[in-house]
């Protein structure tokens, strides 16, 4: 019921809508129960041989009752559909957005079937409730009450023994709903492991088939689904054998009133019209009493749905916007981390006492080996996580006290593994920069030296990239995600491994103009190609997580330490790979 009582917190704002549709429903309700009534006076008048006028007139009447019945019924449809339809783009933009503001580290954990089984079968089961279950239970009270007392005004020992018969279709609705509830999570979490299967299979299907995994794949997805097919049919096992005993049960008061109130009207303590409207009540109530498995059915989805819903809801990002957050203007880009600590998951520290400074319009190079922390700082200084203890300052500001939109406009990244969406180059380029006009995008490719490329493509710049940019080679990738970067302009640039996709002579052409573009630019450049960083104002040589060398080129390399080793490795393997391909050769600028 909690769950029930949170979700329609959403409808509020329709809640006209909602009344609209209650009084179509009410209306709908009240003529549906005027036509038995009817029904019973032209008995009356047919035993009492009155006019046929009069029979006629009800005749008519009974058809207005109904037509005036189908009117309401529609409106009430129509308005509570519109109602659901609305309310569940709320919940689902609501969904959306909150997945956009979590932070990575949620987003590490969640499987992206599992979000997006959230997003669309769950949200669909409590559309279905908005829109056939809430006000159908209504109804189906009304009708059990209205109809309740309809009976008791008509003969109330019958009345009693056939509400009897139906308050037990009413427990075993209840009964079943409750039976239903868990096989529905379990049937929305295994559609979740299905969808993650499948996401993962068409997303790395390149992989896949690589190693011929295809068979062992299509095992793995045929298992879930033999799992998700037999918790349906237990799903409909019970809701069928539901269905069918409640028309079963709707049946045995029927039986009852015929034989018990075909002797009250042989006794006279009731007449035939009396029992004529008697039976067309039950009737007319067993009716939604039928409905009731279809009702249980819907909220035992939707308290599962609205569940794993409310919980993405209800989820704390771990990076939080403070109240009264300043905004990030005229940023002169000057960095400094003070004593910075960090872990994912109170694991082992992946950064730990960290601390340097960096002069605005610096070069910084941050080396290390896999799992230093190079990306870890990377990720720190546009808030993707929060430091576990110390802080960092940019211009002296602490970054937890800025808005994140601020902060971030400010803060470019190149990306190691570049994402592409699927749109237009011209649309990819300018993500960032929505508003940027045409010279401005292609100065960005050309900066990116991506400009002759797009040019050579019939479309030019307004060619289609597939899904995740499938149709551009590595070093297209990358150089569209530079120039996307730069568009932007940001006062603080970060390159992760920005290079390492790109052959020699494009990475040259690369380093060129990042040259140019690197000027009055606080830059942070995290690679393994070491030839790329001599130039740098300020290396940090990184190990577990600790800054174990700092300095410029030169001074590292004097002291023999780290540095030298990785450069030397470095310089050996890059020889040994000219060697062999002396076309690759470039002069390393940068």
């Amino acid at each position: 019921m909690r769950i029930l009582l949170r979700l329609m917190t959403f409808v509020g704002k329709y809640r006209r809508l909602l009344l609209m549709a209650f009084i179509c429903m009410m209306a709908s309700t009240a003529f549906l129960l005027i036509i038995p009534q009817l029904i019973g006076q032209a008995v009356a008048t047919v035993l009492s041989d009155a006019e046929r006028s009069d029979l006629i007139w009800l005749a008519v009447a009974v058809i207005g009752a109904g037509a005036m019945r189908g009117i309401s019924a529609f409106g009430n449809s129509y308005l509570t559909e519109v109602v659901s339809q609305r309310t569940t783009y709320d919940i689902r933009n609501a969904l959306y957005d909150k997945l956009q503001r979590l932070s990575f580290a949620f987003h590490d954990q969640a499987q992206t079937g599992e979000l997006m089984s959230r997003a669309t079968a769950d949200v669909e089961a409590i559309r279905m409730f908005f829109g056939r279950g809430l006000l159908g239970l209504l109804q189906i009270i009304i009708l059990f009450v209205a109809i309740s007392f309809l009976l008791i005004r008509l003969n109330l020992p019958l009345a009693l023994l056939t509400m009897a018969f139906l308050a037990a279709v009413g427990w075993r609705a209840s009964a079943v709903a409750r039976l239903l509830r868990p096989i529905w999570l379990r049937i929305q979490q295994l559609m979740a492991r299905l969808g993650t299967i499948l996401e993962e299979n068409l997303t790395g299907v390149r992989t896949v088939r690589s190693f011929a995994h295809e068979q062992e794949e299509s095992h793995k997805f045929a298992t879930q689904a033999a799992l998700l097919y037999e918790e349906h049919i237990a799903a409909t096992r019970q809701r069928a054998f539901n269905i069918s005993l409640m028309v079963f049960l709707v049946t045995i008061p029927i039986v009852l009133i015929l034989w018990y109130g075909g002797r009250l009207v042989m006794a006279g303590a009731l007449d035939v019209p009396g029992l004529t409207q008697f039976i067309f009540y039950v009737t007319i109530m067993g009716m939604p009493v039928r409905r009731l498995g279809f009702i249980t059915n819907i909220f035992s989805r939707t308290v599962s749905g609205g569940q794993r819903i409310l919980e993405i809801l209800d989820t704390e990002s771990v990076v939080k916007e403070k109240p009264g957050a300043i905004e990030l203007d005229s940023v002169k880009a000057g960095v400094h981390f003070e004593n910075v600590s960090f872990s994912y998951d109170s694991a082992a520290p992946t950064l730990k006492n960290v601390t340097f400074s960096v002069q605005p319009g610096e070069l910084v190079a941050l080396v290390g080996g896999l799992g230093s922390g190079k990306s870890t700082i990377a990720h720190l200084l546009p808030r993707f996580y929060d430091v576990s203890s110390g802080r960092i300052t940019i211009d002296g500001i602490d970054i937890r006290d800025v808005t994140l939109e601020s902060l971030r406009r400010n803060v470019g990244i190149v990306q190691q593994n570049t994402f592409l969406f699927s749109a237009t180059i011209r649309d990819n380029i300018a993500y960032g920069a929505v508003n940027a006009d045409m010279e401005q995008i292609v100065a960005a490719a050309k900066a990116a030296q991506l400009h002759d490329f797009i040019q050579s493509l019939p479309d030019g710049y307004e060619t289609w990239v597939g899904e995740r940019g499938v149709t551009l080679s590595g070093g297209q990738r990358q150089r569209l995600a530079i120039a996307r970067t730069l568009l932007i302009n940001p006062s603080i640039l970060i390159m992760d491994d920005s290079t390492s996709s790109v052959d020699a002579g494009t990475e040259h052409l690369i380093r060129r103009a990042l040259n140019e573009l690197i000027k009055g630019r606080t830059t942070f450049i995290i690679t393994h190609r070491l030839p790329i960083i001599r130039n740098a104002d300020l290396i940090l040589v990184l190990e577990d997580g600790e800054v174990v060398e700092r300095g410029r080129h030169s001074e590292l390399m004097a002291r023999n330490g780290l540095y030298h080793q990785i450069y030397e490795w470095q310089l050996s393997v890059t020889e040994d790979s000219v060697e062999e391909d002396p076309e690759a050769q470039g002069n390393s600028d940068l």
